[in-house]
């Protein structure tokens, strides 16, 4: 061989382990959804259909199930809501289901190595995740890139589109909604509704329905009526037309997503009408087409200003409680504030007793360190869970994480929030730690450190950001980062740290006992008890319920200054912990996602830093007297 070909033959060999690296690396787009090609098994379809979905779930399951055989088979005596029962062995399974839709779910049950015995059925109805984004592409409180569903150009994605699916429909989720809370009225203009149709015509074999958020003043922004107003003739018959127009072109679109008189927003309450009054005007338009009106509970500032904010959404609906159509739905939040990294339960889950309500969670960490920070949200869920009965909600709703980033979603652990949400909504009862040992079985490793950071993240968090029911001290818009001396006049008091936290030289934390505010009383038994007194409240509450003398004593013998301090440390050397457990794992990670997630979580050990250092400095200064 001459010089000139074994020099040829090097380089050769040098792109070729080049190409083969770049092959291998691994940037976080495969998701929890890396089976790996198997030996092709056979699948036999008994009584079903040759199928969209059908055609999905043997193409999943020859490509990637390891054993020899998969027999899919429509059983009748199953309930069609998409459950499945997996029997048989190994190299010959059995997934039986109630439609189709089910052999799907089955399928990547089986895949994941789901093979619990019996009928495996989801407990809610409705798994839906709420988008808060932008015709502009742009995606509100979205840490992970622009929009996969809206751009400039009024593209479609098809294949982002379809592993978006393929990844919802792993985890069960069943609807989706496609534009942001804040909707414009553009989004029911013909261009839009268009596009909305080639992306349910693939969301649709997947066993996913959508659902628009939609501009309670569309009649005026896109219909030239001069009103938007719920009792007037001409609205209605607007908002009727609307709605067979879009059934006419997706027969199967689930309804509207409505915030209302909120934050700007327009609403019922612009003509003092009631949120029944607006809600039941559009249930009327959906009804003949068996469409739901989701109305969401976030409301304050508008009727009930000096009022405590977190008792707003229980004096605003309290009173409509009863008064909605059958096909209307009440969205609340977990908390009766804005997705703070700790918070009570949201009383209005214990107010409306007439009314059926989806709870909302945040998915998405706008309040927990957005993109940067670790923090694993199924013990959050499962908390809440705890107070409120998943047999008393009629569904359940996640504000996506999901952008155009390779990753979808960020931060690599930001994934299991979504995967977590979904396995949460299909079965509440499932652990914690059993659904972070899924994850990482699927992602990384199910390594007892990682499983061990995942769990303690969280509590973390509340440590090392706002221990004690402390909360709402976020710098102000972007709400990343500590900020408790913020004040702005031309501000809405509610968006004011000082606000929520109420620190003078006395002592520190809203009173919202039946001698302050009385949130308290919003509560059931034995919750508005345990709450009103400062000895029975609990200290993860604390700060929450009671303004705290700096001499009160906690259960630890601390008092208030030096319990926060003690809690914020914690927080801190567990973000140290943290960042250790990372390193130990760098041989057991691809390189790519190890420095990714390690980059983050030096960011998280600086942030905790900070807010450490912000937070106990003017703490500090108040319990002084100092300004």
């Amino acid at each position: 061989m001459t010089y000139n070909m074994l020099k040829k033959s090097i380089f050769c060999t040098i792109l070729l382990l080049a190409s083969s690296l770049s092959v291998m690396a691994e940037d976080g787009s495969k998701l929890w959804l890396r089976f790996g090609i198997k030996n092709r098994a056979k699948v036999i379809c008994d009584g079903c259909t040759s199928s969209p979905t059908v055609t999905i779930a043997r193409h999943e399951l020859e490509q990637y199930y390891d054993g020899k055989a998969v027999k899919l088979t429509i059983d009748k005596s199953i309930p069609s809501d998409g459950g499945f029962e997996i029997s048989g062995t190994r190299d010959n399974r059995l997934i039986s289901a109630g439609n189709e839709t089910g052999l799907l779910y089955g399928t990547y049950a089986l895949l994941r190595g789901d093979t619990i015995k019996g009928l495996n059925r989801p407990v809610f109805k409705l798994r839906i995740l709420n988008h808060w984004d932008n015709l502009d592409s742009s995606i509100e409180r979205g840490y992970a890139g622009t929009s996969i569903f809206w751009n400039k150009a009024m593209s479609i994605d098809t294949a982002r589109i379809r592993e978006y699916a393929r990844a919802n429909a792993s985890i069960g989720i069943n609807g989706t909604v496609l534009n942001n809370v804040n909707a414009s009225p553009k989004m029911l203009s013909r261009p839009y509704l268009l596009k909305v149709r080639q992306i349910a015509d693939i969301l649709r074999p997947y066993g996913i329905r959508v659902y628009l958020s939609v501009n309670f003043a569309s009649p005026m922004g896109l219909g030239g009526l001069p009103t938007a107003d719920p009792l007037n003739s001409k609205v209605q018959k607007w908002w009727k037309k609307k709605a067979k127009e879009i059934y006419a072109e997706i027969p199967d679109f689930g309804g509207f997503l409505v915030k209302a008189n909120s934050e700007g927003q327009p609403g019922p309450g612009d003509y003092k009408r009631s949120h029944s009054d607006g809600a039941n005007m559009l249930a009327d338009a959906v009804a003949p087409f068996n469409g739901t009106i989701i109305w969401r509970s976030f409301v304050y500032g508008a009727n009930h200003k000096g009022e405590d904010r977190v008792k707003q959404a229980v004096s605003e609906f309290e009173p409509c409680d009863g008064k909605f159509r059958s096909n209307v739905i009440l969205q609340s939040k977990n908390g009766p504030l804005d997705f703070q990294p700790r918070e009570p339960y949201a009383p209005i889950f214990d107010r409306m007793r007439h009314t059926p309500q989806i709870a909302e969670l945040q998915i998405t960490q706008e309040y927990l360190g957005q993109s940067n920070h670790l923090v694993y949200l199924a013990p959050m869920w499962k908390e809440f869970f705890s107070f409120v009965s998943p047999k008393n909600l009629a569904g359940i709703a996640g504000v996506s994480n999901i952008g155009n980033d390779a990753n979808w979603c960020g931060h690599h652990f930001a994934q299991a929030n979504w995967y977590a949400f979904g396995r949460l909504a299909w079965n509440p009862a499932l652990s914690s730690r059993k659904i972070a040992e899924e994850w990482l079985m699927q992602t990384f490793v199910a390594d007892e450190s990682l499983i061990s950071m995942m769990l303690r993240s969280r509590e973390a968090c509340v440590d090392y950001m706002m221990p004690l029911g402390l909360h709402h001290i976020f710098k102000f818009d972007h709400h990343y980062g500590p900020e408790p001396d913020g004040f702005k006049a031309s501000y809405p008091i509610e968006w004011c740290p000082v606000y929520y936290h109420r620190a003078d030289n006395k002592g520190i934390g809203f009173d919202r006992s039946t001698k302050g505010s009385g949130a308290t009383a919003q509560y059931r038994e034995p919750y508005r008890t345990q709450y009103d007194s400062i000895t029975t409240c609990p200290e993860e509450y604390l700060l929450w319920f009671h303004h705290v003398p700096w001499t009160y004593r906690t259960l630890s013998g601390r008092n208030i200054i030096e319990e926060m301090q003690y809690r914020y440390d914690r927080g801190v050397k567990e973000v140290e912990d943290f960042t250790a457990i990372w390193q130990a794992m760098r041989d057991d990670i691809d390189q790519q996602r190890w420095n990714e997630v390690n980059n983050r979580l030096h960011i998280q050990l600086k942030d905790a830093n900070e807010w450490r250092s912000t937070c106990m400095d003017y703490f500090n200064k108040k319990k002084s007297g100092l300004k």
